[in-house]
């Protein structure tokens, strides 16, 4: 299949600013609209965007499935370790300031805020990717 020049061309170009642009969205989401889910998702659009101009083949080359189960074991990990680190010193789960009055290092929380939110934001881009994937799989091609 013949595919577009002007396509490739502007996906080349753009890829990286929305990739950017989702990371700004998961890490400014503890401050106002946005967070990992939602940064996620656009992280996720720009390999759609890729999958138009290149083709399935080609991104499953580059960013395969063994990419995507890795980022989401990542993405969970961060989520529950923070956590299950609450819990140490008596607070709830995802309670951080449990943790900043253990260690008494001021503005902790918003540290642990944005660590989770990374979490969350690595294992929606993986899993909305698998579910491109998993779309636009034929049957014939081998993972």
């Amino acid at each position: 299949m013949r595919r577009n020049v002007i396509i490739k061309t502007v996906s080349r170009f753009l890829v990286p600013f929305i990739q950017v642009y989702a990371l700004y969205v998961i890490v400014h989401g503890a401050l106002g609209a946005g967070g990992g889910f939602q940064g996620g998702v656009v992280f996720a659009a720009s390999f759609i965007l890729m999958i138009i101009a290149f083709g399935l083949t080609c991104v499953r080359e580059r960013f395969n499935y063994k990419w995507i189960v890795m980022l989401s074991a990542l993405g969970i990990t961060i989520y529950a370790t923070i956590g299950l680190l609450c819990l140490i010193p008596g607070g709830n789960y995802l309670e951080y300031g449990s943790i900043e009055a253990l260690l008494g290092i001021p503005h902790l929380h918003g540290y642990l805020i944005d660590a989770v939110e990374i979490g969350i934001g690595i294992t929606v881009m993986a899993t909305m990717t698998s579910i491109i994937y998993d779309m636009g799989d034929t049957g014939g091609e081998s993972s």
